[in-house]
């Protein structure tokens, strides 16, 4: 197993400050927030790929910085709304190899997200059946939501199958919500939390096969929003597999807003995958 899937590190220079992901696992560099100058920072951000090997950076961009961006050959694929407490992240992106660029799915995706915008939105969830129980997860949970990641994802961009690293997150204040059957976790999702920004990704989304088409994700999304608004954290997002009708269908179904699609975003099973945009915003 590869010991470090990505790396987060504060970045200072004369010139400007960031927060940035070295994502060793999917090869890509990530910024989530930075200030200063942005031809100073592209040009270090350009360095460190190349240095890593890595084929894709992603920036979240305020929006007075988008066309400077773009005149630096970033091209805009999605929009984070309400990501900088109550204002849009634009997701800024730079891409160093052709391949990397280009989408095999692009096409099929497009169907699929047409067919998903034409369900209902707001529909009730199935009642969960009697013997389903859900819950929010504590540190003893670590063992069993490692099992079920390493039994629903053989590949997956971080190592959600080690027990240690699934306690550290609960430790810092990742949420999980889980969904028991016979004793067992079989269905769980969690929220990261980015408690500077007041936003949540809502992640981590699996359900064993056995006990899909029972609509367990959305209850398990929405115990989730309601944790997070009790915390006052109104921007709720999840990126989530552009060739994955389903897991589109909950976040359209749930009231989530489609804001865009990150090209051979991360590496997921065996191989990059696009992944879809959904944003919402929990005070409404």
């Amino acid at each position: 197993m590869q010991t470090t899937y990505y790396e987060n590190k504060k970045i200072s220079k004369t010139h400007f400050i960031a927060d940035t992901c070295f994502d060793y696992y999917s090869e890509r560099l990530r910024t989530d927030d930075y200030r200063g100058n942005v031809s100073f920072f592209s040009k270090w951000l350009l360095e460190e790929a190349d240095k890593n090997g890595f084929h894709k950076i992603i920036v979240k961009s305020k929006r007075d910085d988008v066309y400077a961006w773009q005149e630096l050959g970033y091209i805009n694929e999605g929009e984070f709304k309400g990501y900088f407490n109550g204002a849009t992240a634009y997701a800024m992106c730079k891409y160093l190899k052709n391949e990397r660029r280009n989408s095999e799915y692009w096409i099929d995706e497009d169907r699929i997200l047409k067919d998903v915008l034409k369900l209902e939105k707001g529909t009730k969830n199935q009642p969960l059946q009697i013997e389903y129980s859900l819950r929010m997860a504590d540190v003893q949970d670590a063992k069993s939501l490692a099992e079920l990641y390493g039994k629903v994802f053989q590949v997956y961009p971080t190592p959600m199958n080690d027990i240690e690293y699934v306690r550290k997150m609960i430790e810092s204040g990742t949420l999980f919500c889980i969904i028991e059957h016979a004793g067992r976790i079989v269905s769980a999702a969690s929220a990261d939390v980015n408690e500077t920004y007041n936003n949540a990704e809502i992640t981590d989304c699996a359900t064993t096969p056995e006990h899909r088409k029972f609509g367990l994700m959305k209850h398990l999304v929405d115990q989730l929003e309601k944790e997070l608004f009790q915390r006052k954290i109104y921007c709720s997002y999840s990126i989530a597999r552009a060739l994955s009708f389903g897991m589109n269908a909950v976040f359209h179904q749930k009231d989530y807003l489609y804001t865009g699609r990150l090209a051979n975003n991360c590496k997921i099973f065996d191989k990059y995958e696009d992944m879809n945009i959904w944003v919402k915003d929990l005070s409404k």
